[in-house]
């Protein structure tokens, strides 16, 4: 279960202003938002599965002590990375003939290719020895956020500013990070 909860609130935080998040609020302005939805499941069970299936990967070929190491530092990097934010470049303004569902599916999956929602869960899938809550927990908290975007992201600006959500995502991340860090340094 510790899995699954930490999963979620660390991509749902991630995913937070991300160019992601943004682009499912594009989409869902060209697009009906329930098919908006289901093409963003489609892409992030995709996406996290190949994430979860890389960090298992590498478990088994990098000592668990140095993995321990790598994904401590790089939720710190995430946070970091977090305050610098994403732009979104033009993903939305593209023309296709396929249908909303298989347009949304591919554009979503590709931007989040290397993004650190997908890194997030590739360093989860590493932290914990559950990959289907890992999964479970990324793929609930990528679909979440961004409905909360699509929904709530016009009302969410007027009322809090994104430099805040961003720095308390942020923050969250530098300190777990900090904080595993400690209990490698300390053997706990």
């Amino acid at each position: 279960m510790q899995a699954f909860l930490t999963s979620f609130i660390f991509v749902f935080l991630a995913e937070m202003g991300d160019k992601t998040q943004l682009l499912a609020m594009a989409f869902a302005s060209k697009y009906n938002p329930y098919k908006v939805l289901i093409a963003i499941c489609i892409a992030t069970l995709i996406n996290h599965s190949l994430a979860v299936a890389a960090g298992k990967l590498l478990s088994t070929i990098i000592p668990m002590n140095i993995i321990s190491l790598i994904a401590a530092i790089s939720f710190i990097i995430f946070g970091l990375w977090t305050i610098r934010g994403d732009k979104l470049e033009g993903e939305d303004k593209k023309q296709s003939r396929f249908g909303p569902i298989l347009t949304v599916a591919i554009a979503f999956f590709l931007a989040e290719m290397g993004d650190k929602t997908q890194l997030a869960t590739m360093s989860l899938a590493i932290e914990f020895k559950n990959p289907f809550f890992v999964l479970i927990g990324t793929t609930f908290g990528m679909i979440i956020a961004d409905a909360f975007g699509i929904i709530a992201g016009v009302v969410l600006h007027k009322h809090i500013p994104e430099k805040t959500i961003k720095w308390a995502s942020a923050s969250i991340f530098i300190l777990f990070g900090i904080f595993s860090i400690y209990q490698i340094v300390t053997g706990r």
